[in-house]
């Protein structure tokens, strides 16, 4: 590694061929950042990262399955190889668990008839992988001088929200798989951040909002890049910033 490239901040993006991933990855490759690129296809991977270094982007592909402990573990012993340290984790790798229909409009995950292996795939990717990748890199995000950590959550974890009878997810059908699986990253992330709070690791939960992805078949609102801009913001906190909250393009958002 060179010397500029040494003195670069290191980014891994968890889920980051595509969508909202992508789009953070950019963004941080923009703001003179090493950013990895994680993805479970390593060939879709690499085409990603590729795309990325054609915009000027110090980008790398890192294969990670993050549901796979050896995938976990061998992108943890590629980082530190290859890198020596991780200064921002963005965990962002996510499923909705009802293919190309958003969980808004998925019947198959109204609670009283939902099939719970589904449900089992769903909390096995957007909790327990959060919390597999988290361990692992931790040891590399100890060596970094100001480590971020940024878990991508969604406005259907707020159970302010979700339980109001005429708030703004009212209409929206009930979910027992992915809105309860944020909604569980959101109370892990407020674990995390009560442990690392001492060693200065900023651990926050955003909600990028609706955007147009292959998860909910492009009829998001937002553009990638709008979804990823929150994200980066927190990602690329001052010392000062807040650890244990739960963020989105207005602001705090109710728990």
């Amino acid at each position: 590694m060179s010397e500029q490239a040494a003195d670069r901040k290191v980014a891994l993006v968890t889920g980051a061929n595509k969508g909202i991933g992508r789009g953070v990855a950019a963004e941080l490759a923009a703001a003179g950042m090493t950013v990895l690129v994680g993805a479970r296809d390593p060939r879709r991977g690499e085409e990603a990262a590729a795309a990325l270094r054609e915009s000027g982007g110090d980008v790398h592909a890192v294969a990670l399955d993050v549901t796979g402990a050896a995938s976990v573990r061998e992108a943890a012993t590629l980082v530190e190889e290859r890198f020596g340290r991780l200064d921002v984790l963005v965990n962002n790798a996510g499923i909705t668990g009802s293919g190309q229909v958003a969980p808004a409009d998925a019947h198959d995950q109204v609670p009283s008839t939902v099939d719970l292996d589904m449900v089992r795939r769903v909390f096995e990717t957007n909790v327990f992988g959060v919390i597999a990748v988290t361990n692992a890199m931790l040891p590399l995000l100890r060596r970094s001088p100001e480590p971020r950590v940024v878990n991508v959550s969604s406005h259907a974890a707020s159970l302010t929200i979700f339980s109001a009878p005429d708030g703004p997810m009212a209409s929206l059908l009930p979910s027992a798989a992915y809105s309860p699986s944020k909604s569980a990253l959101n109370a892990l992330t407020v674990q995390y951040a009560n442990e690392l709070r001492k060693d200065g690791v900023l651990v926050n939960a955003v909600a990028p909002g609706f955007v147009a992805t292959d998860g909910n078949d492009h009829t998001g609102v937002l553009t990638v890049e709008q979804g990823a801009a929150v994200v980066v913001r927190l990602a690329t906190l001052g010392a000062d910033g807040p650890t244990g909250g739960f963020f989105g393009e207005e602001g705090p958002i109710p728990w």
